[in-house]
């Protein structure tokens, strides 16, 4: 069967601000830094009140973590859908646009009122992002606004480990999770943050549980998902939970399971600015690779390369000539 899309991802859809700021600046506002925290509007209104008080620039796009691969798959070549709620205000008019823009399907769900979720994404001069996050519309995403035509017309579905966070959207998402492996649809997750890990682990298992072709995970997120304290034991417990998995380490590469395989894709350093959107554009370069054909080790070595350019620049994706650049490097069609 010939399928429309390559990837259909489901995720939090949120506009996301991202400025740099100092160390202080997080102690003042008392921010714990380099991890996702949840936040009201007010709280987010009022770090970019303090934040508006100096001299700053700042950048905005379209966001969330899934939404962020599935636009770097896109700008790749491969054809995306992605599913996410947002308000009928003026950012979740600037989000569906920004989507159109960079290649990528979304669902045609009627808009309601409510306000469009954002991220707050701090960055400090040792490269560290911080989000402080408001989900707002996207705390209510539903099945409604699940395509499940386009879904069954995907190779694989793509879905992010912040739905654990709530038992509603853990529900929701066991539920599509069925409906694609029975439609034949291969099943992606990302763990996302070792917080979210750690509150909610029972819930991520049930996600998990319910049939997972690949895991994407950071040391940190596999250490806390399998309760382990060695890396090597972490790698074998994921191997019980899914056919395949890539745990990433930055700079020091990607160790990676193929289902059959273990091997490791080397790291490439460079002097980072602004980790924001790396480990997304990992994930979105390496789900385009094996769904153009490629065996995992071109995945996860393409898949370092492309983490590794976003990283040098400020903001969490590259650009249009920065995908044709690789495109003409590595003989993309």
């Amino acid at each position: 069967m010939v399928r429309k899309y390559h990837l259909y991802g489901i995720g939090a859809a949120l506009l996301d601000t991202e400025f740099r700021v100092s160390d202080q600046f997080l102690k003042i506002a008392g921010i714990e830094k380099g991890v996702m925290t949840l936040v009201d509007e007010k709280r987010q209104r009022d770090i970019l009140s303090s934040f508006a008080k100096g001299p700053n620039d700042f950048l905005r796009k379209c966001g969330g973590s899934v939404c962020n691969s599935i636009v770097a798959a896109a700008g790749l070549g491969s054809e995306t859908f992605f599913s996410g709620k947002v308000a009928d205000d003026a950012d979740g008019h600037t989000f569906i646009r920004e989507l159109a823009a960079a290649g990528v399907d979304f669902h045609n769900a009627q808009l309601e009122t409510g306000v469009t979720g954002k991220c707050l994404v701090m960055v400090t001069v040792d490269a560290e992002r911080t989000m402080n996050t408001f989900l707002g519309a996207s705390a209510h995403l539903s099945k409604r606004e699940i395509d499940e035509t386009a879904l069954f017309n995907s190779q694989w579905l793509y879905i992010e480990g912040y739905l654990a966070t709530s038992a509603e959207h853990t529900e929701m998402a066991a539920g599509i999770i069925r409906f694609a492996k029975t439609s034949g649809v291969k099943v992606a997750i990302s763990l996302s943050d070792p917080f979210v890990v750690e509150a909610n682990s029972e819930n991520l298992r049930q996600m998990v549980e319910v049939g997972v072709d690949l895991i994407f995970c950071n040391k940190a997120e596999a250490l806390a998902f399998t309760g382990t304290s060695n890396l090597d034991e972490a790698a074998r417990q994921l191997s019980y939970c899914s056919i395949s998995h890539v745990i990433t380490s930055g700079a020091d590469g990607a160790r990676c399971f193929d289902g059959e395989s273990v091997f490791f894709s080397e790291g490439v350093t460079v002097d980072a600015i602004d980790t924001n959107g790396a480990g997304d554009m990992f994930a979105g370069a390496f789900l385009f690779s094996i769904t153009s054909g490629r065996n995992f080790q071109w995945a996860a070595d393409f898949a370092n390369d492309c983490a590794s350019r976003v990283v040098q620049r400020f903001g969490p994706r590259l650009d249009r000539e920065d995908f044709e650049t690789l495109k003409d490097q590595y003989g993309l069609p």
